[in-house]
């Protein structure tokens, strides 16, 4: 994986609702997947979505399993 596709990205854990730190890949494209919070442990749904027209990050959606 080339470092240009890696971001790093912050947001809330919705559970706890600490600061995690996210690596997203953006070479996959748009993409879901499954991280565990770094202070919880809960399992976070992440869904990334990336611009069909010019590759860049659109949006960075964590969710609740349950909501997912």
């Amino acid at each position: 994986m080339c470092d240009q596709w890696l971001m790093s990205w912050q947001d809330n854990c919705p559970y706890c609702d600490a600061m995690n730190d996210i690596d997203i890949d953006t070479s996959q494209g748009s993409h879901s997947t499954w991280i565990d919070c770094q202070w919880c442990c809960a399992p976070i749904a992440v869904t990334v979505t990336i611009s069909p027209f010019d590759d860049t990050l659109e949006s960075v959606i964590l969710a609740r399993d349950d909501e997912a």
